[in-house]
């Protein structure tokens, strides 16, 4: 038997509990990171409220806010990490206006392609990587290295041949 009512809250409710945040969540270590959240508020506070007529409503409904303020965490780091990347610059800047203005768009429609496809881009064009050296660096097959590739160079053509030909 428990010795102390926080250890009985977290026999009787911990895996309900773990199973509604993975759920919101779709993550297990955001679950993990909620239900730690919550059981330092209740330990916090010491006790229950009185009066209270079910723990367990209570204790997911403490998950469920728990789980928005994370998610809310999350989208606003994600948003302010875009907007660092995204004034990030990927080329040096150069002192001819019509390589600059290529330079600009070209950082741009890369930062427009998915990150498993910009990843493969880059290291096949940057690093000068075969695609079995990228495959073996991103740890997938090296079929699908290719096709990331392939996809991300059309996907970068089509975004910039407008300009390509504006430049010609």
């Amino acid at each position: 038997m428990p010795d102390h009512p926080l250890e009985r809250l977290y026999d009787d409710h911990a895996s309900a509990l773990f199973a509604f945040a993975v759920n919101l969540t779709r993550s297990e270590s955001e679950a993990r990171d909620v239900l730690q959240e919550v059981f330092l508020k209740l330990a916090r506070r010491g006790a229950l409220p009185s009066g209270l007529r079910e723990e367990r409503g209570y204790l997911l409904r403490m998950v469920h806010h728990a789980v928005v303020d994370a998610l809310r965490r999350r989208d606003v780091r994600s948003r302010a990490e875009d907007e660092v990347r995204a004034d990030l610059p990927v080329f040096a800047p150069t002192p001819n206006p019509d390589e600059q203005a290529f330079r600009t768009q070209l950082s741009a429609a890369l930062g427009e392609l998915p990150p498993d496809q910009r990843a493969v881009v880059h290291l096949k064009l940057w690093e000068g990587l075969t695609f079995e050296r990228i495959a073996e660096t991103l740890d997938i097959p090296p079929n699908t290295a290719a096709s990331r590739y392939r996809y991300g160079l059309d996907k970068l053509r089509d975004r910039l041949r407008p300009l390509y030909e504006e430049l010609q």
